[in-house]
């Protein structure tokens, strides 16, 4: 059929299989996927009761100019902070910090990661929740190439179509959804200190028939590169061989 890979899986989506016959195939030849996705126990997570979209801010506090002024130095534009509805805090356990929301294919918050924008021994937090959810879903256009990366100022700062996997990871929401929308080509955008997971989920994707170009970044991450800079590596990059990985292994890379 022309397909390429090295799973069953392939054959089975020009086949035009459904998920429940996949499953059923699971259970007479083994592991068609990577993995068998079992139905994962629904969260829900709620941005803190003090978030203010910058928006909506009062732009006469102190906190929203040095709010505002922090993206600033992170390369953030007013448009990356409408579009990706940025907010902060002035008061609670969220207090001095940048919410950053995710949300579902619906527009309901799926997650959210917080930076502080003082001085401060606790730089991050992030909600208690799991996640097994797709970053920025909302945003995607699954009939395009998507960007894996691992953090949400560096999805940012490559830019459209880009899913932040909140860690080194891939969630299983996000390994389905992928294959249910036949994604044709996936760049994998980790940290230079990610390169044994970047290889990881390299060969997976490879292994479904998927395209894949595995950026090589300089020792920063995407969002100290900048925009210009990461979209120039994708550009540039050629598609990942089985051949390739193999050089990456013998050279002991990751």
């Amino acid at each position: 059929c022309g397909a390429k890979g090295r799973k069953l899986y392939n054959l089975f989506k020009k086949a035009k299989v459904s998920i429940s016959r996949i499953k059923e195939l699971n259970d007479i030849l083994g592991e068609v996927y990577h993995r068998t996705f079992e139905k994962t126990k629904e969260e829900h997570v709620s941005l803190p009761l003090e978030y203010v979209p910058l928006l909506n801010g009062n732009t006469r506090s102190p906190h929203y100019k040095n709010a505002i002024y922090y993206l600033k130095k992170r390369g953030l534009s007013k448009i990356d902070i409408l579009r990706y509805n940025i907010g902060y805090v002035e008061s609670g356990e969220y207090s001095g910090m940048i919410v950053i929301p995710s949300y579902d294919e619906e527009g309901v918050v799926n997650y959210f990661v917080s930076r502080a924008f003082y001085e401060t021994n606790y730089k991050h937090k992030n909600p208690k929740v799991s996640k097994d959810i797709i970053g920025f879903d909302l945003l995607i256009n699954w009939e395009k190439p998507i960007n894996i990366v691992e953090g949400a100022f560096d999805a940012i700062a490559t830019g459209d179509n880009s899913i932040p996997l909140f860690g080194k990871e891939l969630p299983n929401r996000l390994i389905k959804k992928i294959i249910n929308k036949c994604v044709k080509r996936i760049n994998i955008i980790l940290d230079s200190d990610a390169m044994s997971a970047a290889i990881k989920h390299s060969e997976f994707f490879m292994g479904n028939g998927i395209e894949v170009h595995l950026i090589d970044l300089p020792d920063k991450d995407p969002s100290e590169l900048g925009k210009e800079k990461v979209n120039e590596l994708i550009a540039n990059s050629k598609k990942l061989s089985f051949s390739k990985i193999m050089e990456y292994k013998l050279n002991a890379k990751y």
